[in-house]
C-alpha cells in the first residue's frame, strides 16, 4: 500500500487537518494516512502540548470509521527527541511491505533544511507537500522526489483552536463532532 506519513503534535487535531489527508488519498494516489501523533517535536516548545495520550485519543476519534485513516502512537515508541529520520527508517523497518510519503506543509519546507539528516530524508523518502498560508513553493523548482500537492488551502490551525478554547469560543465546526464532544467534556 501506499501510505503516507501525516506526523505532527495535533495539538488538537481539527477538520484541516482531516480535509487535507482526504484530499491526499483522493486525489493524490495514497491508499491511507497514517496520523503519527508526534510526543516532542525538536523545533517547538513543549509548553502548551496537550497529553501525549489525550493527543492519541482525539486523533482516534477523528478517524474512526474511515479505513483511509489510520491513528498511530508509533512515534511514542521511539527515542525522544522525535527526529522524522528516525520515524521512517523504524517505519520501513517494521511495514517493509508498505511505500511511504512524508507529507510537510510548506511552512515545513520552508525550515526544512534545519531538521536533523534532512539530506538523507530527501535523499531515501518521497515528499508531499501541501500548500499553507504566506508560505508559497515553487513546485519547478522541487527536487526529485518531492512534489506539491494541489491542494485546498485551508487556514486554519491547532493553535488557533487552542486559542479558541481558552477565550470559551465555540469552535464546533473546526472540529470533528467526536473531537468537539471530548474536549468539551474534559
Amino acid at each position: 500500500m501506499k501510505i503516507g506519513i501525516y506526523s505532527g503534535s495535533f495539538n488538537p487535531i481539527h477538520i484541516g487537518h482531516l480535509a487535507l489527508a482526504n484530499y491526499l488519498c483522493e486525489y493524490e494516489g495514497l491508499d491511507q494516512v497514517w496520523f503519527l501523533v508526534s510526543p516532542h517535536n525538536p523545533l517547538k516548545e513543549q509548553s502548551d502540548l496537550m497529553e501525549d495520550s489525550l493527543r492519541l485519543r482525539l486523533v482516534q476519534l477523528a478517524v474512526a470509521g474511515y479505513d483511509k485513516f489510520v491513528a498511530s502512537d508509533f512515534e511514542f515508541h521511539l527515542p525522544r527527541p522525535s527526529y522524522t529520520i528516525h520515524t521512517l527508517d523504524a517505519l520501513k523497518q517494521h511495514y517493509p511491505q508498505h511505500t511511504f510519503t512524508l507529507i510537510i506543509g510548506s511552512d515545513n519546507w520552508y525550515h526544512f533544511h534545519r531538521w536533523y539528516q534532512w539530506e538523507r530524508i530527501l535523499a531515501e523518502n518521497p515528499l508531499m507537500i501541501y500548500p499553507r498560508p504566506d508560505y508559497p513553493v515553487d513546485a519547478s523548482a522541487l527536487p526529485s522526489g518531492v512534489r506539491l500537492a494541489p491542494t485546498p488551502l485551508l487556514e486554519v490551525s491547532s493553535t488557533f483552536i487552542r486559542q479558541a478554547l481558552a477565550e470559551g469560543r465555540d469552535v464546533r465546526y473546526f472540529l470533528h463532532p467526536a473531537v468537539y464532544q471530548a474536549i468539551y467534556n474534559l
